[in-house]
Parts: C-alpha cells; structure tokens; sequence
C-alpha cells in the first residue's frame, strides 16, 4: 500500500523536476545539521555523508540513468528522510538545552535511523542501469558507510546520563547529589552555575517536558518526571534566602524541648519506637518486622489481647507512620538548635560532647549540615579554633569541612568571619591530626573563587602550604598541591603588599620624626586613598593613633588640622572608631570643639565629621559586646547638644547626625530618655519649622526628632507638638526630595501621641491625602520606602479605631482600604501588622454597618447578587460605608499572612479574622473560614513560640468546634497539637487544652499522656 502512494506521488512530476526536489531537500538538511547547537560532531558527520549525496545526485541527473519506478521511490524516500532529520536538527535548535542533552540518545537514534533509511533509499538506483562504473562504486561505498554509521553521546554526555540512571535507579534524594548533577549538566551544555541561571534552565526543562507529554508513552513521560523531580532535590530551584526563610518559620513553630513519644509509637512486641507501623485485624498495631515474626512462628492470635484473629492481613498505618516521621524530624531540628548554647559552656567536657554531637549530625544528613548553617553555627566554630583544647579545635575544624564541602556560600561565609583564615592557618602548623584537618578545610575553601585569593594573603599560610607538599602522607601532599593549583595570585596583590611595606616607614617617622616630618605624615594619611583592610591595619596593627592623638594637643594649628583630617579618613571605619572611644580620642577632640579660642570653624567642622564617624561606630555588635558609648555623663550629653544653638550648619548637621546613630545604639534608650529632659524636642521642632533653615540641617533634625518619638511618652511631646509642627511634617513628607528625611517625618506622624486633638489637626492638614500619596508612590528607594509605609500603615491605626466611624468613613473614602489589602500581600511583616490592624478596626464596624435587605432583587453584596446579602453579616456591604473586609477582599490574604512567620503580623491577621466569628457570626461565619481553608494554619498556631497567638488559637478553635460539621472535618488534625499543649502549656493554657479535647470526644481516649 505504501509503495503504492510512493509511485502515485512520484509519478506525477518529471525525473529532472524529482530530481531538483530532492537535492533542494538534501541541501536545506545539510544547512540544518551544520546550525544545531547540539550534537555537533554527530550531525557533522551525518552532513558530510549528505554531501556525497547531494555530488551523487548531481552526477545521476546528468547522466542517462532509466526512469525507473524504483529510482523514483528511492528518491522519494531520500526526499522524505531529508526533511525528518531537518525537522530534527530545527527542533534540536529551538528546544531546550536541558531537554537535548537527557534525550541525547533518543535522538541520536533517530538520526541513526534515517541513516539507515537513507542507505535503502540509495539501495533503490538500479545501478545495473547505470555505464559510469565510477558513480556505482560511489553509491556501493557510500551504502556501506551508511549502514555501518553509529552515532553516540560523548563521554560528558555519557557520564551526565549515567548518573541521572543511577539517580532513578537508587532513588537518590540526597541535595548534593541533585546539586553534582546540575553541575555536570550546567558545564556540558555551557550554562553558569549560579542560582538565577540554573533555575532559568530548570524552568523551561519542566515546560518543555509538559509540551511534550502528549507525543511520548506513559512510561517516557513518567520517566521525564522522574529526572525533573531528582534535579528539583537540589539547590537550583531554591535559593539560599528562600531556604533560610522555609527554615526560620519551621523552627520557630516548635518549641525548645524534644517532645516525648507518645504511647502509641511504642510497639507492644518490642517496646521501641516504631519505624514501618502495620495494623492487624484486632485493630492493635504492631512493627512490621516484629509482628511478621510473630506470626512466622506460628501463632495467630493478638499478642495483645491474646484474641484469635481471623486474617493475618497487615494493614500499613500510614497515618501514624508520617506522625513518627515528623516527630524525629522536629526532634533533630530542636536537637540541633539546643546544642548551640552548650557550645559556649566554660566545661570543656561539655563542649566536646556537644561538638562529637554535633558532627554526627552533621555527617548523618545533609540536611542537618544546612540546618547547623541557619542556625549560626559557623561563626561559633570558627570562634572555637582560638580554644586551648587541642581536641575542640580539631573537632571544630571537622565540622567546618563537612559545612564547606558541598557549599560555595559556605566556604564563603567562613572566610568572611573575623581571623577565620588566620586561625585555620595557625592549625596548620599544629599538631598532625590537627593540621590535616585544617588542610582540609583550608583546600576545601580554595575551591571557591571568591575566597582563593584571600587565602593567598594571609601571613605563613603558603610556607606553611608548601612544607606539607613534601610531607610522607599521600593525602596531605596532593592536597597541598591542589591547593596551590587553586590560589592565584594577582596584581592586585602585589599592590596591597606594597602598601603595607609603604606603611610601616611612614608610622616610625609620624611618631619620631621631626615636627615638619609628622605634619607631612599626618597629610598623607589624611589624603591617601586607603581600603578598609588598610585603615583597620594603620589602627590595630598599625599604632597610627598615638601619634595621631598627641598631634591633637599641639600647639601648631596645622598640625592639629592635618591630625584631625587622619583621623577623618580613619575614622569612618566602626572598629577603628572603637578603638579612638576607647585610647581616649574624644577628650581632645571635645576641647577642640568647645574652645574657639584654640581652632578655627573649619578644623571645628572637620572635629565634628570625627564625633559623628564615632557616635556610628557605637551603633555596631561589637560597641554592643564591649559596651562602649560615646557620651556617659549627663554633661556631656548637654554640652554637646548645646552646641546645636550656637553653632554653624555644619557642625549643626554632624552634631544631630552623631545623636540620632547613638540614639540607635544598644544606649539608645538612656540617651533617647536624657534627650528628652533637655529642650531637646523643642529645639528640633524649631529646626524643622524655620523656613531659612538650610534642607540638610532640617534633614538631620527631623531623623534625630524620629529617633525621639520611638519610645517617648506623650508628655514629652504634646507641649511642642502643635498644628504648625504637623504641617510642616506634612508638608516635609509632601515635598522633601530626601526620601529618608519623608520617612523619617513619616515616622513621626506614626509615633505621635494618641490624642484626640492631634488626631484631629492630621486630619484637617490632610494627613490621610499625605499618607495615600506616600504609600502609593512607586518612586521611592526601596529601604527608605520600607520603612516610610511601614510608619504609614501605622500612622493609620489611629483614624481606624472603631470608636469613631465618622473618622473610619473618611479613611475609607480615601480608597485606604484596598491599598491596606495590598499590603496584606506585597508589604513587609511589620506593614502586613498595622494593616491588619486596621483591617481589624473596620471590620469590628461592619455587623453595624451593613445595610439591611430590601424587598428588591437586585443589590450588592460581599461576592456576588443573591438573595442572602453578605455571607457573614446578612446584609448589603460595600468597602466605602460598611468596611467589610469580605467585600475588600482581605479575607485570603489574611489567612496566607497567618503561615508568615512573624508573630505580630500573624496575632494582627487573626484577630481581623476572628471577628467574621463574633457573637451570632459564629456559624456563617465559620462557613466563610472553611471555605478560604483558614481554620487549617490557625491550628498550626497552635505549635507557635507566641503564648498569646496559642491562646488566641485555641480559644478560636474552642469556639469554631462548636460546629459539628467543624469538628468533624479538622478533629483529627487539631489533636496532636492540643495535646502537645496540654503537656507543655501553662496552667490556664492546659485547662482550656483540656476542654476543648473534651468538645473532640478524646480526653478519655488520650488522658494517660496528661
């Protein structure tokens, strides 16, 4: 039949116009074969072959070769087979590079295939025919080569696909080994190995395979499930912050202690925790393996209540398996975290059990190793390396090699802890045991390209490298040399080297040369452009501020300006301005400031850039740990902001800077509460009022007047703090082309005292027009915005209240509303719980509200024409007049907030929605909860750190389980954790546990485990 419609189709154009076909088809072939990006070597050789084709043809066609049925069809066939292999070579260009190199094979076959189809279409020419034996000794050469052709992957391709098999074929679910894999892959098809790109890659792999299901078998196309769902296992689809999060908001909805096991994990055969649970006819469950001994030996009763069963059927328990499973889950990551303090123990026994502890941990599982990572460990590891114990530092070093294997942010993250390579190099000159494990960890983080030529810096470390090369032990010595392979040393290096040589001269002259010898060494730290690692070197290393200090107390004006000017330039390093607070720079740079008499306004300028470089640098972790502030007495506090009346708008400026970095320092509270004493609001409220005043000076007023409102009380403002202040705020935040100075007034509106009068001037200056055009600018710098909405969407708490409508309706009438439901999806935690708090306020409002039903068939309600009006309040709502948060469709994002993670903006979204279940709202509203499957995560509050949030959930949920058709559904999912709270909760918190256990009809069934 096929032979058939081959001669029909074929013998209706002539030989020379067949002919002319078929080589027009060749050739678009061997065009397509040369363009694939894929399998060039294999489609090269396929195209040379088409080739000799196409001078076949060519040869034939001049020729007096017979028109023949079977030339023809031979070259019908060769006509066809031409176009499926550039179909082919079209698709391997246009699909995606994932896709082409897994399916390689397939379609290397394919292309195998019309290969050999093409060597029976050249099979056809009846050569017998033909007088030029030349041309016959070519078609007979060329079949040959045809049928013998193969074509295969290349070793790359082969060695990707081996370990996809292997993968499928042991089930492979370990991240490291999903993350070697995509490696393989990224370097074979020429992808770079970051994050973005891979998920990219990943991405169209999986869509493509979607696009491709309808054309392949069921078991192909599971099988292409399978590959994605094994490359989906590692860290291409994730990235490292979307992790940190997944895991931050696990851990904190346990608790601190390993739960116990309840009695029902426990098998009555061997008295252990159960890890296959199967059920047996009785109803008891028993451990797989102990109950099918059990019955091997011949007994057929139940080994627990000894009754003669009927079947020796088992059952799987999966139910009570997954619960065991999570169970252990949720221990090791509790383990995990209550190891950390133990760390830090002065036992040193301690210290080491926890370490062996932890490293079995972290062997175990790659998942415990990134769970250590978000828990923080690596900076107390690398803390542990300085100990005096030989063994906790060998430990130490162990488990940062397990941490750094499979992890390019690791090793980063390791290098980047203060003297981590300088402490692994000094175990490389330690003990052996001790210096093959820093080796190891040191080779390791020589195979990241950000960390190698760090290494390469760091004093001894590569004498140290090189002594081992030639060391006795196999291992030591080719780690070495891998290490050196991996180091490289740049220019750049040799600079910074340079520098530090340059320094070391130019310190000895600024502390023993001459008077004109200083001064120039003072101008040249005072205008050299020099790193951080440079200017942290000249101060701790260094010993650049002592001479530096004394120079301050000269009696040459030039010698105290250029001294200042270098401490200046050093200054606006944190540790450095440390380090000044602490040898006692602030004495002579106050004596500077204060008396005219010895300066002049410009090095007075210059003094205050220098107090406000060490006012920030108080405002770091490590002023925290040491306790260092700048400003200790009263006095000083008064002297200093003093100076802000009596000065110019520099020193203005710099003076307000350094107050508002200390008033967000760990002695923020105590400099916050002794500003607020002093004049201080009413000196900032002038500040920001005079209309000469110059932009910057009233920028740093307003940010240190935001500073002040954080935590004052409302005395402190309600006697400054008038109508002309909340216009000129207002109009700050309308107009400042400053965003931090808006968002700072903004946070000042927020922080204002509750007071009705105030209220009342913010609405009449038009605070809500204010606050809507602030939130909905979308041209703000994305910190400054942050923060400014995040005061906004406070700021609108207190026009929400439900005491008064009359401000609500304006609110409303604003189109606030819908702007706070925005938020509730794309603004921060903090915004997601003051704009649920509104909603909250508005929503206490609705019941009251809504309009009643008319007698008419047409009106509006919360989701759509009906004859019941709204679901929850029975009426007619709409978002301007009755705020009812169904109708504004807050309700499903209330409910995603409540598995956010943050405590207050989850207590803010379920107090919103608890009020759909007030009073007679109970039942409808109920329903509205079911059917946004809200009741679901407000069960998970139940397992919250947050006392409160449990309270409220379980005080919900005794309420919502008054419903049969409630209990009935999510009884069985809300037990465990109501159990949980009855052995760790509160007093009050277990009685409330107890009954609502009661209302499920389980208190008798689970009482032995209270």
């Amino acid at each position: 039949m096929e032979k058939d419609v081959i001669t029909t189709r074929t013998s209706m154009v002539s030989l020379p116009e067949l002919f002319s076909q078929t080589t027009f088809a060749v050739l678009d072939c061997i065009q397509a074969a040369k363009a694939v990006i894929t399998q060039i070597k294999n489609f090269e050789r396929f195209s040379n072959f088409m080739e000799k084709i196409t001078l076949i043809l060519k040869e034939l066609s001049k020729s007096n070769v017979n028109d023949s049925e079977s030339l023809r069809n031979g070259l019908d066939i060769l006509n066809m087979e031409a176009k499926v292999v550039k179909q082919l070579a079209d698709e391997c260009r246009a699909r995606n590079k994932v896709y082409l190199l897994i399916n390689c094979r397939k379609i290397l076959k394919q292309l195998e295939n019309s290969t050999k189809e093409i060597s029976q279409a050249l099979n056809f020419i009846p050569l017998t025919s033909l007088d030029d034996l030349r041309i016959v000794n070519k078609i007979t050469r060329l079949c040959k080569d045809l049928v013998e052709a193969e074509y295969s992957p290349c070793t790359e391709e082969t060695t990707v696909l081996e370990k996809i098999e292997s993968g499928l074929r042991e089930r492979n679910v370990e991240r490291c080994y999903a993350n070697d894999l995509f490696v393989l892959i990224a370097e074979r098809i020429g992808i770079p190995g970051e994050y973005l790109a891979m998920k990219k890659e990943l991405e169209e792999f999986t869509a493509e395979i979607q696009d491709s299901k309808p054309g392949v078998g069921m078991d192909e196309a599971r099988r292409m499930e399978q590959i994605v769902e094994l490359l989906e296992m590692g860290d291409a689809m994730t990235s490292y912050e979307e992790k940190a999060k997944r895991y931050q908001l696990e851990r904190d909805s346990l608790g601190t202690q390993p739960l116990q096991a309840l009695r029902s994990f426990y098998c009555p055969i061997t008295m252990g925790v159960m890890v296959d649970p199967v059920e047996i006819s009785s109803g008891r469950t028993f451990e797989r393996s102990a109950i099918e001994r059990w019955f091997a030996d011949g007994n057929k009763v139940c080994p627990s209540t000894l009754i003669q069963l009927d079947s020796l059927v088992l059952q799987p328990n999966k139910t009570l398996r997954q619960t065991i499973v999570e169970w252990k889950y949720r221990n090791k990551m509790i383990t995990i975290v209550s190891i950390k303090p133990k760390l830090k123990s002065n036992d040193e026994q301690e210290v080491l059990q926890s370490l062996s502890e932890l490293q079995d941990l972290c062997t175990e599982r790659e998942l415990h190793r990134e769970w250590v990572t978000f828990e923080g460990y690596i900076p107390i590891l690398i803390g542990l390396l300085s100990a005096k114990n030989r063994e906790i530092r060998t430990q130490a070093l162990a488990i940062l090699s397990l941490l750094a294997r499979d992890s390019h942010e690791n090793k980063e993250r390791i290098a980047k802890e203060d003297r981590a390579l300088e402490s692994i190099v000094k175990s490389l000159a330690r003990q052996i045991k001790e210096s093959k494990l820093a080796l190891e960890l040191l080779l390791q983080l020589s195979r990241s390209s950000v960390v190698r030529d760090v290494i390469g810096t760091i004093q001894g470390c590569i004498f140290l490298v090189v002594t081992m090369l030639s060391s006795n032990d196999a291992q030591a010595s080719r780690e070495s040399r891998e290490i050196l392979e991996n180091l490289s040393f740049q220019d750049q290096n040799v600079i910074e080297m340079a520098k530090a040589n340059f320094f070391k001269p130019l310190l000895h002259l600024l502390s023993s040369g001459t008077d004109n010898v200083k001064l120039l060494m003072a101008k040249t730290l005072s205008e050299i452009e020099l790193t951080d690692h440079h200017k942290l070197s000249l101060v701790k290393d260094g010993g650049a501020l002592g001479p530096l200090l004394q120079l301050l107390s000269h009696d040459n004006l030039e010698m105290k300006t250029m001294a200042v000017k270098a401490l200046q330039n050093l200054s606006n390093l944190p540790q450095n301005g440390l380090q000044m607070i602490k040898e006692g720079a602030l004495g002579s740079l106050f004596e500077i400031l204060y008396r005219h008499s010895l300066s002049s306004p410009s090095l007075r300028e210059q003094v205050a850039v220098v107090i406000m470089h060490l006012a920030k640098s108080t405002n770091t972790p490590a002023a925290d740990d040491e306790q260092i502030s700048l400003l200790e007495s009263d006095e000083d506090i008064f002297k200093l902001f003093s100076l802000i009346s009596f000065t110019g708008p520099d020193i203005q400026r710099n003076i307000l800077e350094a107050f508002s970095a200390m008033c967000r320092s760990s002695s923020g509270p105590d400099i916050r509460a002794k500003l607020r004493q002093l004049p201080a609001v009413q000196v900032l409220v002038q500040l920001c009022e005079i209309n000469n005043q110059t932009v910057r000076v009233r920028t740093s007023a307003v940010k240190l007047f935001y500073c002040l409102t954080v935590d004052g009380d409302d005395i402190s403002f309600q006697d400054h703090v008038g109508l002309r202040c909340i216009q000129t705020l207002l109009k700050i935040i309308n107009t400042s082309t400053d965003e931090e100075e808006s968002s700072s007034a903004m946070g000042i509106i927020s922080n204002l005292p509750k007071d009705i009068q105030i209220t009342r001037w913010l609405l009449d200056s038009g605070a809500l027009d204010t606050i809507f055009a602030f939130i909905t600018d979308g041209n703000r710098n994305a910190l400054n915005k942050k923060h400014g909405i995040e005061d906004a969407a406070r700021a609108l708490c207190r026009f929400t209240v439900p005491t008064n409508r009359e401000w609500q309706r304006k609110v409303a009438e604003v189109g606030i509303i819908q702007v706070l439901v925005q938020f509730l999806v794309s603004g921060t935690s903090l915004t997601k719980q003051y704009a649920a708090v509104s909603l909250k306020q508005f929503s206490e409002s609705s019941a009251t509200m809504s309009q009643p039903l008319k007698n008419t068939r047409a009106f509006i309600c919360c989701f759509a024409a009906s004859e019941t009006g709204c679901q929850v309040h029975r009426g007619i709502c709409r978002v301007e007049s009755s705020f009812c948060i169904l109708e504004a469709n807050a309700v499903d994002p209330l409910v995603r907030i409540l598995e956010d993670g943050h405590l207050g903006a989850c207590e803010a979204s379920l107090d919103a929605l608890l009020t759909l279940i007030d009073n007679e709202r109970l039942q409808n509203g109920c329903k509205v909860l079911d059917k946004v499957n809200a009741i679901p995560p407000i069960i998970k509050l139940l397992s919250s750190t947050s006392t409160k949030l449990q309270e409220r959930a379980l005080g919900a949920l005794e309420r919502i389980f008054r419903l049969p058709e409630m209990k009935q559904r999510y009884a069985t999912m809300a037990q465990m954790p109501i159990v949980d709270i009855t052995q760790r909760g509160s007093s009050g918190m277990k009685s409330k546990a107890a009954r609502v256990l009661a209302q499920l009809n389980v208190l008798g069934e689970q009482s032995s485990y209270f």
